[in-house]
């Protein structure tokens, strides 16, 4: 596709990266994401997805806008509370870049509506705040062969992978990508301290910092550039400023990838 004056401007430094360039912006215009969660994490990956001109933007979210959400929210302002996140998010998406077309799924992913929901979206990104929706996200992902990238916090520590367990033929991979390990394979249950970010603290930074590294991983994906983090974890460390990445092999008795 070619690309119109005014996007020739908009993307000039995407443009001159050779490993984007104008195909790999052509890509992007051509792709489509669904985020999972308009939160701390959804935030700085739509803002940043946006601006970097996917073509299609699904925002799952059935939340309305608190003035606690705002610390770290950053689509969102004071004049927004109480009104719906995906709502608000939408048109401050398009006021950001004309070019993506925006949908809304104002509702909570269930068993019922999760698999249709996810259908017609390129890559994934789970940025949401609790592992029975993570892991009814990844068990569609697999069941669809559909790109997962996940990413949490807590404190000031964070984390992102990327799952392709299920891999089938698209339109980003020249030949069938090997398949990985599964979100389960990394976290087979719920932990039975798990603690929520309501109850530990987040420091709002520290969401930017793992939302634009998803964001980034999903440009990387589409473009087919450098090294992904798909079979691998990236973990985030803020008070030290230290990170490290680690192989993530597959779980054979994973509950969901796993050898029947």
């Amino acid at each position: 596709m070619s690309l119109k004056p005014e996007q020739v401007e908009r993307y000039a430094r995407h443009l001159v990266l050779k490993e984007i360039g104008g195909p790999g912006q052509a890509a992007l215009l051509q792709s489509s994401v669904l985020i999972v969660g308009a939160g701390g994490l959804g935030a700085p990956v739509a803002l940043y997805l946006a601006a970097a001109g996917i073509g299609r933007i699904g925002l799952v979210d059935d939340d309305q806008i608190s003035l606690s959400n705002l610390q770290r929210q950053i689509l969102f302002t004071t004049s927004m509370t109480g009104q719906s996140k995906v709502g608000m998010a939408a048109k401050r998406l398009a006021e950001l870049n004309p070019d993506p077309v925006i949908e809304t799924f104002d509702t909570r992913l269930t068993t019922d509506n999760a698999a249709e929901v996810l259908a017609d979206f390129d890559i994934i990104l789970d940025g949401c705040d609790n592992f029975p929706t993570r892991f009814l996200v990844n068990q569609t992902c697999h069941t669809l062969s559909k790109t997962l990238i996940s990413g949490a916090v807590g404190r000031f520590d964070g984390q992102v992978s990327a799952h392709r367990s299920n891999p089938k033929p698209s339109k980003y991979d020249r030949v069938l990508p090997a398949a990985t390990a599964c979100y389960q394979c990394l976290v087979p249950g719920a932990p039975p301290d798990a603690e929520t970010c309501e109850q530990v603290g987040v420091v709002g930074a520290l969401t930017g910092i793992i939302g634009s590294i998803m964001a980034l991983e999903a440009i990387k994906l589409i473009t087919g550039s450098g090294e992904t983090l798909l079979g691998r974890l990236l973990v985030w460390e803020g008070l030290a400023a230290n990170s490290r990445t680690l192989n993530l092999p597959a779980d054979p008795n994973c509950p969901v990838c796993g050898t029947p």
